[in-house]
């Protein structure tokens, strides 16, 4: 991705120190800053420059207001000669701003918002809008959060975390909890996806048996490893659709099992020896500890070390795994990243007017935060690929002792 240098002005800043809209000046200004540099970029040379690598010529700016959480900004986006420079500010960042700022004018609308939330609405939107223009915009977002949602998966996906949001949404006149299953993949090129989001009525065994055969049926295949809580209705259907993988239970969601059974004068301790479980070199060390801590805590938190050795197999999964790879795939980690700034808006909403608005803000911020992760490798993924290949011909030679046997 291209560094920009950014400045901010000295007019500017009494205005960004005494000024409410003073957030919203210095992002203004900094997004224009971007788009100078991206056209200078695109054009190969700077405004009056003479240089031989020059592709074009600028030819004037067009204004376009963008609505953000702090405001209206106006942007000053360059235009060329031959019409050849884009910038991708809006198409990346209105997206889930337009999600966002749907949800809250139905909210309004449908007369259920605060008057928090009428203000924040008329200061993005302005103060009038109807029911006819908040379906207007969803016909024009909701095809894009659908294609990105219903997209082909096409290669091969080893590593598939899983994990379930809970919000509120109302139904009928009522609010009623609904489960926001989200999938992610790491891919065999070690780049990380995101892999889609379905709304349920609950964490089930059938919302997530509905998931997984609704992943399968767009082309998810190659998994080895399902990465997820405990939820005996995930387990059971990630066993149903992916016969054969792993399952690696969240070390994190373990330790807060284990704690939840402790006392909080044993808390520290409880925490500390599961630590050197999780931390061991390999399964034989791993062994070792469980049996310490065991003996340590049989007596005075039996209740833990049930809880640490129904757990303890499921939870080192991933130590069959290539040391490099065991810290990034032992928990959910990455799920509860993108879970938080999913909380960030969500928090502002509060109930969503309906599942398909929380579906679309939901997606489009996924949609989004995939095309991050698009941009960079997340793993190398060299040694698992020697790790499986070791793998599939100690196979083949058992096989082959087998049959001649």
């Amino acid at each position: 991705m291209a560094g920009y240098d950014v400045s901010v002005s000295r007019e500017l800043l009494p205005e960004l120190l005494g000024s409410q809209d003073g957030l919203a000046k210095l992002v203004e200004s900094v997004l224009n800053q971007i788009l100078e540099a991206q056209v200078s970029e695109s054009l190969g040379a700077d405004r009056h420059e003479r240089s031989e690598e020059r592709q074009g010529y600028r030819n004037g700016y067009r204004a376009r207001t963008l609505y953000t959480r702090v405001g209206p900004l106006t942007l000053q986006v360059p235009q060329t000669r031959d019409g050849s420079f884009s910038t991708e500010i809006f198409q990346r960042y209105q997206r889930s701003e337009q999600a966002f700022v749907l949800a809250l004018m139905e909210m309004v609308v449908q007369g259920v918002s605060t008057r928090k939330v009428s203000a924040i609405t008329e200061e993005l939107c302005g103060a009038s809008f109807s029911k006819s223009t908040v379906s207007a915009l969803c016909a024009g977002l909701d095809p894009r959060v659908r294609s990105f949602n219903e997209r082909r998966l096409d290669g091969n996906y080893p590593f598939v975390l899983v994990d379930a949001l809970f919000i509120k949404a109302r139904e009928d006149d009522r609010v009623v909890m609904r489960a926001a299953l989200i999938a992610s993949g790491i891919r065999s090129d070690g780049v990380r996806e995101i892999l889609g989001i379905k709304i349920g009525d609950s964490e089930s065994y059938a919302t997530w048996d509905e998931m997984f055969k609704w992943l399968r049926s767009r082309g998810l295949k190659g998994v080895m490893f399902i990465i997820s809580d405990s939820h005996s209705g995930l387990v059971q259907a990630a066993a149903k659709h992916f016969q054969g993988s792993h399952w690696q239970r969240c070390q994190v969601h373990l330790m807060r099992n284990l704690l939840g059974h402790s006392s909080t004068k044993l808390r520290a301790e409880v925490a500390a020896g599961a630590k050197l479980i999780f931390q061991a070199a390999d399964m034989a060390e791993a062994r070792r500890r469980l049996a310490e801590f065991v003996e340590r805590f049989s007596k005075t938190a039996p209740k833990v070390v049930a809880c640490m050795e129904a757990g303890f197999e499921d939870a080192m999964a991933v130590m069959v795994l290539p040391e490099k790879y065991r810290k990034r795939l032992r928990t959910t980690n990455m799920q509860e990243r993108l879970n938080e700034e999913i909380r960030r808006r969500e928090r502002v909403i509060r109930i969503f007017p309906n599942d398909a608005s929380a579906l679309r803000l939901i997606g489009a911020l996924l949609a989004e935060q995939n095309e991050g992760w698009a941009e960079r490798r997340y793993l190398d993924m060299d040694e698992f690929e020697e790790w499986v290949a070791a793998k599939n011909a100690g196979s083949d030679s058992q096989n082959v002792v087998a049959l001649a046997g």
